[in-house]
């Protein structure tokens, strides 16, 4: 029977005995750091990416690009389609309220490790966010009222990290099999009706880049 022992500052605080899949996931989630506990969420400084991270944004299935409640002049794909960090004069707005559902598909598996969102309104930032991965479709009541760890992760995104564009760490474990990424905006920083989004970035790594880099390494060796 396999055992699975959870490690924590060098003491083995949980142990779980069996092949139980979802009582494993269970188990890292209740012991994963919060977001808030990270040196990013705490407002510390940005960090940056790891130096194996690259930015994702090349890894895009464009045709698949999605965002729920998207004014139809300033969407999601105006600063993404291009597959770099947007740097134009468009932008990602809501239309009906401030909340928005962005789903970022990618063209092979991805793990990620930190996001960065930008806007030069401040006041229209995105706030309080959730993150979601690989749902075959996704919608606001799937995710607004939805707690950790039916989601991967809930964050209070700093003001200046979405005024200065600084990266945002999540939890890695939970990403290392990405096919889509969700991310719900459910509030912005100055209550304001309109959520505004100026830039999106994704830093990870490809998975089949990481498999062949091990696999050339065990040749080496």
């Amino acid at each position: 029977m396999p055992t699975f022992v959870l490690i924590k500052n060098k003491e083995v605080v949980e142990q779980l005995k069996g092949a139980d899949p979802k009582g494993l996931r269970n188990l890292v989630s209740k012991h994963a750091p919060k977001a808030d506990e990270s040196s990013e969420a705490s407002g510390s400084g940005d960090a940056g990416p790891s130096k194996s991270d690259v930015s994702l944004l090349e890894y895009l299935d464009s045709t698949q690009i999605n965002c729920l409640n998207e004014n139809p002049d300033h969407t999601l794909k105006s600063i993404v389609g291009n597959k770099v960090r947007n740097s134009s004069e468009a932008y990602l707005e809501s239309d009906a309220d401030e909340q928005l559902l962005l789903t970022i598909p990618f063209n092979q598996v991805v793990r990620i490790r930190s996001i960065v969102i930008h806007t030069k309104e401040a006041a229209k930032g995105p706030k309080d966010i959730k993150i979601d991965i690989n749902k075959p479709s996704i919608g606001f009541d799937d995710i607004e009222d939805a707690k950790e760890p039916a989601v991967v992760q809930e964050i209070a995104v700093p003001e200046d990290f979405v005024a200065e564009g600084k990266h945002v760490h999540l939890r890695f474990v939970r990403l290392q099999r990405v096919n889509s990424l969700h991310i719900f905006v459910g509030s912005n920083h100055g209550g304001e009706d309109e959520t505004r989004i100026d830039a999106i970035d994704v830093f990870g790594q490809p998975v089949a880049t990481t498999q062949m880099t091990g696999f050339r390494k065990a040749e080496d060796d």
